[in-house]
């Protein structure tokens, strides 16, 4: 792969695990009855949302086209999942759970994608860590909602 393949593969690796994360938020909400915990998923949801649109800027600065979101199948699995696995039970702890096995495969992911990723790019490397440090912080957060 060329350099600008690489960065591609980089920003799109980034960029689908933040709207994984949004879509997650997204679909859950609505099923969320408490508002302390309503109001603090939104508030991550922000979080995502916002460094997403940094990835966007960041791949339009680099002449990065059309990054992929997550394809229809992966966004519908994710739906089904959701679903499924909160329609006999929508406590805040099995949301909570629910929340915390996602936001740990995300920051796997980051992980994962800083090894894979290694020397592409400075500015995406500072948007992978933000990336996993806010969902090193929405794990903490999330942690009193199993109580």
């Amino acid at each position: 792969m060329n350099e600008k393949e690489l960065l591609t593969s980089y920003v799109n690796a980034v960029y689908q695990n933040t709207r994984t994360a949004i879509q997650s938020i997204e679909d859950i909400l609505p099923k969320v009855e408490d508002d302390a915990f309503k109001k603090e998923l939104a508030k991550q949801q922000d979080g995502y949302y916002s460094l997403c649109k940094e990835v966007e800027m960041l791949a339009k600065s680099e002449g990065i086209d059309g990054i992929k979101d997550n394809n229809w199948f992966e966004k519908a699995r994710l739906w089904g999942s959701i679903n499924m696995s909160t329609m006999t039970d929508k406590s805040n702890r099995h949301i909570a759970e629910l929340m915390l096995i996602g936001t740990f495969m995300g920051y796997l992911t980051c992980v994962k994608d800083m090894a894979d990723h290694k020397g592409i790019s400075k500015d995406m490397d500072e948007l992978l860590i933000r990336l996993k440090d806010i969902e090193k912080g929405n794990l903490e957060k999330l942690m009193p909602y199993l109580d």
